[in-house]
């Protein structure tokens, strides 16, 4: 189902044109994520948070390799599975945290929980709850960016589950046409909910971009390094005004479709989860790197842990510690109210 074409790898070499430090940041982030994703699934079993989540765990590297590639003012949408896209993209714990437990400092004041939260301050326009939901907003945002002359470039995530709607090539296709400055970044994570994307996608995934004669790449996910390099080369090719491009990231998520889907053996087998958890863990591939590379030392690595644990309980302190909405804003903020 990947590309029949050849993967052109970076050499070892450009990695390490790449200063230290920012290495260090982009372990920083897949940190975060992985912390605040583990915290999340602690809120889902003790009963505190409303509703359900779907962890990122696993998907790091691509959120963090293609993010880091993007300017503050840069666009993102994101998906269902959003929370790794948002705080890459720089959002704060607490105020995610706030969202998800539905209290009044969310970044939807609460009402918006766990896939619908949105950072205009940082380029996030809006994770989506439904599949594809995203696609027009992304490449509507890409238009306007365009016809401002301002040189954003926006990214739209989504999973493979997407290649499934028709949406999508509609966008694809008027990107194409009017070379918009838009990156679809499809995130496989081999499973369309409980079934393998195998079943339920034809062809090769990288003909359907190029179709349109959109530039398409195909990445290991779980390889920051590799995502950040093919990323960086593809905002760079937007930004000058060359078109649309798709990079398809070849990924694994840890735990289930969302964090009630516990007993997964009817779809996947243990073995299976376990394989990508020891052999292709995002965040262990790059400090094994690192370390070899001697850019850093095991102090470091762990002192960085510490100070990730300590921003998700202060952020998590924060949020259940604030305040619910008050009830009257309950028809505030929608599209349509009955009000007079």
């Amino acid at each position: 189902m990947s590309s029949s074409r050849p993967k052109i790898r970076p050499e070892r070499s450009s990695y390490l044109a790449i200063d230290g430090e920012q290495w260090l940041h982009m372990y920083r982030q897949m940190l975060r994520i992985r912390r605040f994703e583990e915290q999340v699934n602690e809120l889902y079993m003790s009963a505190k948070m409303p509703g359900l989540a779907h962890l990122y765990i696993g998907q790091e590297a691509v959120a963090v390799g293609v993010c880091e590639a993007l300017r503050r003012d840069d666009y993102i949408t994101s998906t269902h599975r959003g929370h790794g896209h948002c705080l890459a993209k720089g959002a704060s714990m607490d105020r995610m945290f706030a969202e998800l437990l539905g209290k009044a400092p969310g970044y939807n004041r609460g009402k918006g929980g766990s896939m619908h939260i949105a950072d205009p301050d940082t380029g996030n326009l809006g994770a989506n709850a439904i599949v594809a939901g995203a696609v027009g907003i992304a490449t509507g945002a890409a238009f306007s960016a365009k016809m401002r002359g301002t040189h954003q470039v926006v990214v739209c995530f989504f999973g493979e589950g997407a290649l499934g709607q028709g949406v999508l090539y509609e966008v694809m296709n008027m990107a194409a046409l009017w070379r918009l400055p838009i990156i679809y970044v499809c995130e496989n994570n081999l499973y369309t909910e409980y079934t393998s994307y195998q079943e339920v996608l034809a062809g090769e995934i990288l003909n359907r971009p190029r179709a349109f004669g959109i530039h398409a790449e195909e990445v290991d996910g779980q390889d920051v390094r590799e995502v950040y390099f093919v990323a960086q080369r593809l905002v760079e090719r937007a930004r000058s005004g060359e078109g649309p491009a798709f990079l398809l990231c070849n990924t694994y998520r840890y735990y289930g479709h969302h964090v009630g889907d516990i007993d997964r053996s009817y779809y996947r087998s243990r073995e299976e989860e376990e394989r990508w958890k020891s052999e292709q863990d995002p965040i262990r591939l790059l400090s094994s790197w690192l370390l070899r590379e001697r850019l850093t030392d095991e102090r470091v690595l762990e002192a960085i842990d510490r100070e990730v644990r300590t921003e998700v309980e202060v952020a998590l302190a924060f949020a259940l510690n604030a305040p619910y909405p008050d009830p009257d804003e309950v028809a505030r903020h929608v599209y349509a109210n009955a009000q007079p």
